[in-house]
């Protein structure tokens, strides 16, 4: 062999050692890549969401903002809590101060507090609506019922609705819920409950035409009667006006009235009396 080949033999399985450890080098990086691909590393909090922080299953006090997070792998977990505002409707039964038997149905519109979602997810977890809001809302709406009557209860119902609502929202910010609403969606009462109601109801329509029905009358007599008083009053203006000199002229107009239809002949059969007409009464 001449030297000059054995250099380039040299020379290339120094090229192909060289050429093997930068493969190696991409293929463990590579590997890194995507070992961190699959162990997710990173964490999307979305919009309406709070990220409350594990570590090895541990709650932190920090809480993730909307956006895009790194956590540590294997090590950290992220649990993503919804803050926006949502619906509860709770079916509650209850009994007023005259026990009578009610059923509601109860709409809540609230959110967890935002600062707060960690101690929520600690203390009560995700099911909060199980948890907490429906044995709340039973135990409300039972309070409030029984402060009122059955009738007030209709008659009053938006007095109700803020006294409920306004217990609700102390009893729930202590767990870190904000109400945001309340309302009575449905409101029944027993069917015997519903009949008296509706005979009262009835009852009080006949009694208030009735009533009607006896001023309409009251007042017709009163209008009579001030017109009885009023042609009363007018006679007895009358006779006072009566006087000699006024029987007098009704007299005259009389005659007159008698000489203007006679036709100037005596009757063919008479008496024998010719009618007597006054002439001193011209004068």
């Amino acid at each position: 062999m001449k030297p000059e080949d054995f250099f380039d033999e040299i020379k290339g399985k120094g090229a192909g050692i060289k050429m093997t450890k930068q493969i190696k080098t991409v293929l463990i990086i590579a590997a890194v890549v995507i070992a961190l691909m699959m162990a997710n590393p990173f964490v999307k909090v979305g919009a309406g969401e709070r990220g409350v922080v594990l570590n090895f299953g541990a709650v932190q006090d920090k809480i993730l903002d909307e956006g895009l997070h790194l956590r540590i792998p294997v090590m950290q977990q992220v649990i993503l809590m919804d803050v926006k505002v949502q619906k509860s409707q709770t079916d509650a039964s209850a009994a007023s101060e005259d026990i009578q038997e009610t059923r509601s149905t109860i709409a809540l519109n609230y959110h967890v507090q935002q600062d707060k979602v960690n101690w929520v997810y600690q203390n009560i977890g995700i099911q909060f609506k199980e948890r907490l809001i429906d044995p709340a809302v039973q135990e409300v709406v039972k309070a409030v019922t029984a402060r009122y009557s059955a009738v007030d209860l209709i008659t009053k119902r938006d007095t109700v609705r803020e006294e409920i609502k306004a217990l609700m929202k102390e009893r729930l910010i202590a767990y870190g819920i904000i109400v945001d609403d309340f309302a009575i969606v449905d409101f029944q009462f027993s069917a015997q409950f519903a009949q008296a109601i509706e005979s009262k109801q009835t009852a009080e329509q006949f009694a208030l035409k009735a009533k009607r029905d006896l001023d309409r009358i009251k007042i017709e007599g009163e209008q009579k009667i001030v017109s009885a008083k009023a042609e009363a009053e007018s006679l007895r203006l009358q006779k006072m006006n009566v006087s000699s000199d006024l029987i007098k002229l009704r007299q005259i107009e009389a005659t007159m009235k008698a000489i203007e239809k006679w036709d100037g002949q005596l009757p063919k059969v008479t008496s024998g009396a010719v009618p007597f007409i006054d002439v001193k009464s011209f004068d």
